[in-house]
């Protein structure tokens, strides 16, 4: 049951009064090198194949393409909630009205459009095996058996048929405002099935194999095939994180694993996590505890979630006392380029906004349903994208949104089978204990691509009112990361050789997309 719903007042950054400022002129990049510019921030300095010098990731919880973009652009528009009109021109989208899919659904139950006073809702079953179920060898018709989960205040009548359930320009208008002046992909996918902890690792390695059995509960449902090592499949904790909660498994990567943090920090480039929460409330001898709470529409919850922090399971990018920064924000201290999302605000008022930066919403905030909510999301998303618009370096920086996982919600769209896994206990795509047919597969539970999720690019660089229909993942904003400063891959089996390209999101010459200052309660544009 969830707790009385009402607005919370706490906002990142205050949008009133903020305007629409003019653009510096673009630079000719095509696909030549850019050159540094004159600047007291050291990313300013760093040789990038394209003109952008800041990529901020902002990696929010739980959702599939459908859920929030099922009739795009077409809002039903009751008159009791914010009006959504779509620009002339609009790309077809590969959703629920092209599909058919809408009104004649193979599914037990058809999907509904859910309004703004249904924000808060329940959480669905997002676990690896059950995914693979509900996807049905690809008929994408067992959701409601397999991954649908009703509860008292949260389901609105429709028990296990919530997981049909979508949002419209009404409620999540930000993003669909995000989508008509910028950039949305509707071919962006999961890097593998399964929920936040393995969304959070293939975002920044590409790679859940090899993770290693440290401590606490079973491994069942966590690693692969139940061992002590092998790949994450479930939300094992980050061993050693201090603020992890009780009684929970515990896991970690092996010394030596390689992320795009490291491969940041090989070359010395300014970067970092910064999440919500991530900042301790208190130490006792040397070990941090993060108390810290806020109040959403669906009540109080912890800001810091242990399992949505990817760089805490590698011990050479963990900050696992969760120390402060003793120095610039994005260089290398006792913090580790793990932060707190405060000290993003700070970076961005101090001239030290890093080359690369991740975003995490404090869990109030970040999207997840049970806890979270698309309204308090979008909160969260508007005063942070206003602020960075607001910045002085908005003029070379990109942003992308993704997310983790797809909680289990209803999309019609098959992923393509690019990791294949015969896990006897944990797959179930293809029939019984299989995912594709190779049984020479050498990684057993990266069953993969996931279910598909929006991500958008949003930035004076990215192309307007586009839909891109290239095939992507999560650890394709790795590859755009390696290409455009010049990285390596990171190997080892990492996804990011193969994953697909965002590049077709962008344009490099001509005129600069415009900032687009929006309303954090109705999503709707700031005159």
């Amino acid at each position: 049951m969830h707790a009385k719903c009402f607005r919370s007042a706490a906002a990142l950054v205050c949008a009133a009064g903020m305007t629409v400022g003019s653009f510096t002129s673009l630079w000719a990049a095509d696909n030549a090198k850019v050159k540094n510019v004159t600047s007291s921030n050291a990313a300013e300095s760093y040789t990038t194949t394209t003109p952008i010098k800041h990529l901020v990731v902002i990696f929010n919880e739980n959702v599939s393409f459908d859920h929030y973009f099922a009739t795009y652009p077409n809002a039903t528009n009751p008159a009791s909630e914010p009006k959504f009109t779509p620009l002339g021109g609009t790309p077809t989208v590969n959703n629920l009205l092209s599909g058919g899919l809408l009104t004649e659904n193979p599914n037990s139950a058809q999907p509904f459009r859910l309004d703004r006073t249904q924000a808060v809702t329940c959480d669905q079953n997002h676990s690896y095996t059950p995914e693979q179920q509900a996807f049905d060898f690809g008929a994408m018709d067992m959701f409601v058996q397999y991954t649908g989960t009703g509860g008292s205040g949260c389901d609105y009548g429709h028990g296990a048929g919530l997981v049909m359930g979508y949002y419209d320009g009404n409620t999540v208008t930000a993003m669909w405002n995000y989508a008509q002046h910028y950039a949305l992909s509707d071919n962006s996918y999961n890097t593998q099935f399964g929920p936040s902890a393995p969304g959070a690792v293939n975002l920044v390695s590409g790679n859940t194999a090899n993770v290693q059995y440290v401590s606490g509960g079973s491994t069942i449902g966590v690693i692969a095939g139940g061992g002590t090592s092998g790949a994450l499949l479930g939300d094992g904790r980050p061993a050693g994180d201090d603020c992890n909660p009780a009684n929970k498994t515990y896991v970690s990567f092996p010394a030596g694993t390689n992320n795009i943090g490291d491969e940041l920090n090989n070359v010395s480039y300014t970067w970092g996590w910064f999440q919500g929460g991530f900042g301790a409330t208190s130490f006792s001898n040397g070990i941090a505890t993060c108390a810290a709470q806020s109040v959403g529409l669906a009540g109080a919850t912890a800001d810091y979630v242990a399992h949505h922090e990817p760089f805490q399971y590698y011990p050479e990018t963990a900050n696992p006392h969760h120390l402060p920064p003793t120095a610039a924000i994005g260089t290398s201290d006792q913090a580790n380029h793990q932060y707190d999302l405060s000290n993003f605000l700070n970076a961005l008022t101090s001239d030290e906004l890093p080359a690369v930066s991740f975003l995490k919403a404090k869990a109030v905030y970040d999207g997840h349903p049970g806890y979270s909510d698309p309204l308090d999301e979008q909160t969260f998303l508007v005063n942070t994208i206003n602020a960075i618009q607001a910045n002085k370096y908005w003029k070379d920086t990109a942003i992308v949104i993704a997310y983790d996982d797809s909680d289990g919600w209803y999309d019609h769209q098959m992923d393509p089978l690019v990791n294949q896994s015969q896990s006897s206990v944990d797959d179930a795509l293809t029939g019984a204990g299989l995912c594709g047919s190779n049984t020479a597969a050498t990684t057993q539970g990266r069953c993969g691509y996931g279910p598909r999720t929006p991500l958008l690019v949003i930035s004076p660089y990215s192309k307007q009112n586009y839909v891109d229909h290239v095939i992507t993942d999560q650890s394709s904003i790795i590859q755009f990361i390696e290409y455009n400063w010049g990285l390596p891959a990171i190997g080892n089996g990492s996804s990011d050789a193969k994953a697909g390209s965002l590049l077709g999101m962008f344009s490099f010459t001509g005129k600069a997309a415009p900032k687009l200052v929006l309303d954090p309660t109705t999503g709707l544009i700031v005159p």
